[in-house]
């Protein structure tokens, strides 16, 4: 049992391209990066965090490389990770030529600082050579000046702009495995450049709201700008730029997207901010299962409320289900149903045995 959308969302149509082994764009599902902050250079931490990135639930990870050294380790980073590598390069078209034949699945190019069309065309080479896409990831922090002179200021259209001319650079080298970005860290700009850019464009496009800031302001404007986005059927891979743990990154982004039932992975928890008619613990119980359960990737729904007046309205909505009762009597209820009482001391251990046991259920049956 789960929720049943009240809309659908319809997704704009893109043209499908392959990262690796991940198909983005199409009528695939919108996959979620992020992006280690190690130094690429050391490369037991960052294949550490690539690991940890992946139990998150990503489906890409970038990496840095300024130099050649990090191109160097990138070549034994991508024989252990378990996700395609998407290698970032500014400045150095040489950096994106070493990575391609050093493992990387994608390169995200700027065009704004890559160095002219020659660069570029040696890029497109060893791309094409290496089975590698291209990002061409337009920031508004870093326009070209030619664009910059024209329009003034950072604009949603000379972020759209930019794109264009440099889709039509890579088209004209007879390449068309291309992902586009016109990421700005004003949540406005963003939203109408993509807007703008989705109708003139069949490629898929990456969603970001750059350099968003720490957690809980970056969440919230990252939530805000790709919401409305993917509210318009705008986008198809995306990444949650937060100054934090990049692992955040990953759970935002996929939260970002469960709650558009545009995925369906792990546990999605339904609880009330709580009360005083709350019969248990419900915030501090929330976080215990939050952590319990971090380890479940099937599509399972939890309601957790703390007492009777929305919990059981919730709990015929969702598969498991705890509505708080008085003086330390609960009701649990499983696919909507009444199950049995339950005391406050007994949520949390019966919650994981139960959903643990129903995903090994679930997993069996495959």
């Amino acid at each position: 049992m789960s929720i049943r959308p009240y809309r659908e969302i319809l997704k704009r149509k893109s043209k499908e391209i392959n990262v690796g082994n991940v198909k983005v764009g199409g009528s695939n599902p919108i996959s979620v990066q992020s992006m280690t902050n190690t130094l690429t250079t050391d490369i037991s931490a960052t294949i550490k965090q690539v690991e940890e990135l992946v139990n998150e639930g990503a489906d890409l990870v970038r990496i840095s490389c300024p130099d050649e050294d990090s191109t160097k380790a990138l070549k034994e980073i991508c024989k252990h990770s378990k996700v395609p590598i998407i290698a970032d390069i500014h400045f150095h078209y040489k950096r994106a030529i070493e990575a391609a034949d050093n493992g990387a699945k994608c390169l995200r190019i700027n065009p704004g600082n890559i160095g002219g069309k020659e660069k570029l065309k040696e890029i497109i080479k060893s791309a094409k050579y290496n089975e590698c896409s291209i990002r061409i990831g337009v920031n508004a922090g870093s326009l070209e000046q030619d664009l910059l002179e024209k329009y003034k200021e950072p604009c949603p259209e000379a972020l759209v702009d930019s794109a264009i001319k440099n889709i039509k650079l890579i088209e004209d080298n007879n390449f068309d495995q291309i992902k586009v970005s016109v990421k700005s860290s004003d949540v406005f700009l963003s939203i109408n450049a993509y807007r703008q850019l989705s109708k003139k464009t069949h490629y898929p496009l990456h969603l970001g709201i750059t350099e968003s800031g720490s957690f809980i302001p970056g969440s919230v404007k990252s939530s805000i700008g790709l919401g409305v986005l993917l509210l318009d059927g705008i986008g198809d891979t995306l990444r949650v730029s937060l100054s934090d743990n990049p692992v955040k990154e990953v759970k935002i982004g996929n939260e970002i997207l469960k709650s558009l039932n545009l995925r369906s992975r792990g546990v999605k928890i339904i609880s009330c901010p709580s009360c005083a008619r709350q019969g248990f613990d419900v915030i501090e119980t929330v976080k215990i299962l939050e952590e319990k359960l971090a380890h479940i990737k099937t599509p399972i729904t939890l309601s957790i409320i703390g007492c009777v007046v929305n919990g059981p309205g919730e709990a015929s909505q969702t598969e498991i289900g705890v509505t708080g009762g008085g003086r330390d009597s609960n009701m649990l209820y499983l696919n909507g149903i009444q199950n049995k009482k339950i005391k406050n001391n007994e949520i949390i251990s019966q919650v994981v045995s139960i959903i643990e046991k129903k995903e090994a259920e679930i997993l069996n049956k495959k």
